[in-house]
């Protein structure tokens, strides 16, 4: 294919245009990563002029390095970011071969919105209801195991982050199923599960070795993606997470707003540590790859079909299920505590239900509330547009290519993906530095800016594949009546593709409602919104409000994700005389 692309690629001035603007597009969302790493870096080896440091120097090394439970907290990143990517992908993999092309598969698919619409801090909050010792699975469990108080276990911030861990496992989950639906078609299912079943195989074993290594190859980027943020977290580490010590980026996030300025040196090298250990998460998945593939040579060879597999089909389902249930229980609990007046232990319900905790909260969550409604518009609109133009920009550079045909080069989406895979507080931080150091002050424009860097890839995820797959025959009957690219565009191909662009849409706006490290440091405390309100009360311990609070922080990515599929619709219901009779 990429011979016939070759040999389909226009010449002179058009091909020029047509191969710099994607290029110029991946350039400027990747140039962030690149400037925050370099306001990182030199900070790390001492020189930062503005707080005394006028010369390069490995004290902030030899500090950072004396600093207690270093070790635990390094640890304990790496152990958070392997181990939620491997059961994440593990499950998602075994589900997909289990139930591909069944009713589950498709239930499945239908599903996901709403779990995507969730965010971290508040999936994190929800499993906190249901997990923690007076949470709600230990009420259930009051009356078989005699309990008339809440058990003294420490499940919530275990020292070795099981809890934070499990929450990460039940929002990533989704998030690789949706990417591994968008793969699948690329990877001809149904005619190699075929040919695997007429040698006697499995449908697990058919599928996870004939079908997944192919998908694999397509959401390689996203796996990556996942295993970087698990070793980074930081809002779900608070809520959820040990404290002593904390995972690393926790702690990076404490030096940083250390009222000591000297701690900045400190809180530089420990992002640059922070870099160390996301990369060697993600080398030893690389590592695991390579197992993962000898395994699959094995078993290739050994002669074994694995035919009878019910059992292990049934299994199967537990893990894409028990995280499906959790945010959704979460989320239940969270709107029970929401309304809840007095609710001792170990009753199943409170005492009386009451709109007090509302009026109470939303007196001042009103601010918080509208600045992230603003932002994450601003932000999910600018990365659409860019977005779009990025992929025109490629598609119309193979003007006969057919649907299906044209794809990102690895380097551009490489460029595109760069945010999600160097760690949030590895360049963040050195954003602020430079921002400070150039004397700019937090403001809306400004924090819109740092949040694109991060909705871009993820808007770039869920679009480009349908807007490869478009059969650009559509557009050349346009051309062929007269029409213009311009309206072509707007009137052909923009309507045909409406449930994507607004899903990449509804996508980016929940990216960005989300987004905790990057509005506590580039908004300097000036710019709350609903997420880094919602975090800072975990602190404080109140279930009421912080259960107000989560459900505002998931009401939000609800409503554009309700108009996501409402669009849509709308515009087929216009052109229903377009239907074959």
């Amino acid at each position: 294919m990429d011979e016939a692309l070759r040999q389909l690629r226009p010449s002179g001035q058009g091909a020029v245009r047509g191969l710099a603007l994607p290029w110029l597009i991946a350039l400027l969302l990747a140039a962030p990563v690149a400037v925050g790493l370099a306001g990182v870096a030199l900070p790390a080896f001492g020189y930062l002029p503005a707080l005394g440091g006028d010369r390069l120097s490995l004290a902030p090394f030899r500090q950072l390095l004396a600093e207690p439970g270093l070790a635990a907290s390094v640890g304990l990143s790496l152990a958070a970011g392997l181990l939620t990517t491997l059961v994440s992908v593990a499950g998602v993999a075994i589900f997909l071969a289990a139930f591909f092309g069944t009713q589950a598969f498709r239930a499945a698919r239908q599903g996901l919105a709403p779990l995507l619409a969730v965010p971290h801090a508040a999936a994190a909050f929800g499993l906190l209801f249901l997990i923690a010792p007076s949470g709600l699975i230990f009420r259930l469990a009051a009356p078989v195991l005699g309990l008339d108080r809440p058990p003294d276990l420490l499940i919530v911030g275990d020292p070795l982050g099981l809890s934070m861990m499990a929450a990460l496992i039940a929002k990533e989950m989704p998030f690789l199923l949706l990417v591994a639906f968008a793969a699948l078609p690329q990877a001809e299912p149904e005619r190699r599960m075929q040919l695997a079943r007429s040698l006697g195989y499995g449908r697990m074993a058919g599928f996870l070795l004939t079908v997944w290594p192919t998908v694999y190859r397509q959401i390689r980027l996203p796996i990556v993606a996942v295993a970087a943020f698990a070793s980074s977290v930081v809002d779900v580490a608070m809520i959820l997470g040990p404290s002593t010590p904390a995972p690393l980026a926790v702690r990076l996030l404490s030096w940083m707003n250390d009222p000591d300025l000297a701690q900045r040196f400190v809180a530089s090298a420990g992002a640059l540590l922070q870099l160390a250990v996301t990369l060697t998460v993600i080398l030893a998945w690389l590592g695991l790859e390579r197992l993962a593939l000898a395994l699959r040579r094995l078993l290739s060879r050994s002669g074994r079909r694995f035919a009878a597999d019910g059992p292990a089909r049934r299994l199967a389902a537990l893990p894409v299920a028990l995280s499906g249930l959790a945010v959704i229980v979460g989320l239940l609990l969270l709107l029970l505590w929401s309304f809840a007046g007095f609710w001792a232990f170990p009753d199943l319900a409170p005492a009386e239900l009451t709109l007090r905790n509302w009026q109470r909260a939303l007196a001042s969550a009103s601010g918080p509330l509208w600045t992230s409604f603003v932002v994450a518009l601003s932000a999910a609109l600018l990365a659409l547009v860019l977005v779009v133009l990025l992929l025109e920009g490629r598609r119309r550079r193979f003007p006969a290519a057919r649907a299906g045909e044209v794809r990102l080069t690895s380097t551009i989406a490489g460029l595109i993906y760069l945010p999600l895979i160097v760690p949030q507080v590895a360049f963040v931080f050195g954003l602020q530095v430079l921002i400070l150091g150039a004397g700019l002050t937090p403001s809306l424009p400004l924090l819109v800016a740092v949040h694109l860097v991060f909705v871009a890839p993820y808007a770039a995820l869920a679009l480009a594949d349908p807007w490869f797959a478009l059969d650009p025959r559509y557009e050349r009957v346009a051309a062929s009546l007269g029409r213009g690219r311009l309206t072509a565009f707007t009137r052909v191909r923009l309507p045909l593709l409406a449930a994507p662009v607004m899903t990449a849409l509804a996508i980016g706006f929940a990216v960005s409602i989300g987004q905790y490290l990057p509005t506590v440091l580039i908004g300097g405390g000036r710019l709350p919104t609903i997420t880094t309100e919602a975090v800072a009360l975990a602190a404080g311990g109140d279930r009421r409000v912080i259960g107000v609070y989560a459900l505002l922080q998931t009401l939000l990515p609800f409503a554009l994700f309700a108009l996501a599929a409402l669009v849509p619709a709308l515009l087929a219901g216009r052109r229903r005389g377009m239907r074959a009779a």
